[in-house]
């Protein structure tokens, strides 16, 4: 059975590539809104999207970070990190520069976002949260890899 997670990502510059990680049938994730329905939440304010975020968290396994070249630094992957660690929600990432893009394009790997969001120690997500690099030469084969590790990856998300 499809484990119920959480996709956290830069919706605007990977949703074509999250679409394929979703089409795995592997895990069963949120509904992804279209991007009409994503600018009518956003229209409503912030405390709108952290209504939505914390609805379509509040019954998944795990939160899957899924890591683009521009994830890091999007204010809204920083918030769903900060609120699964606080919601002591297991988290994972897994990067998706090396799928293609709705042109047949790939990406460049982009920073780790965990290490955008620190901890109440002192310390970042980073230290503890796995950030997984599919292996492969191209789109197909880091698809692969995807498709073949993406069931242990979330298993082996880090819970406190």
């Amino acid at each position: 059975m499809a484990k119920s997670v959480f996709y956290s990502f830069h919706y605007q510059r990977d949703y074509w590539r999250v679409q394929q990680i979703m089409n795995m049938g592997a895990l069963e994730g949120q509904t992804i809104l279209n991007p009409q329905d994503w600018e009518e939440v956003k229209r409503k304010g912030d405390a709108a999207i952290e209504d939505w975020i914390a609805k379509q968290m509040a019954y998944t396994k795990a939160v899957v970070v899924l890591v683009g070249a521009r994830t890091a630094g999007r204010r809204w992957v920083q918030y769903e990190i900060d609120k699964a660690w606080q919601d002591k929600r297991p988290l994972v990432g897994i990067r998706i520069h090396g799928l293609a893009d709705s042109d047949g394009k790939t990406d460049s790997p982009g920073a780790n976002p965990f290490a955008q969001v620190s901890t109440a120690d002192g310390n970042t997500v980073a230290d503890w949260v796995p950030l997984h690099t599919p292996t492969g030469a191209d789109s197909q084969a880091v698809y692969d890899s995807i498709k073949t590790n993406i069931e242990s990856w979330v298993d082996g998300a880090f819970a406190r």
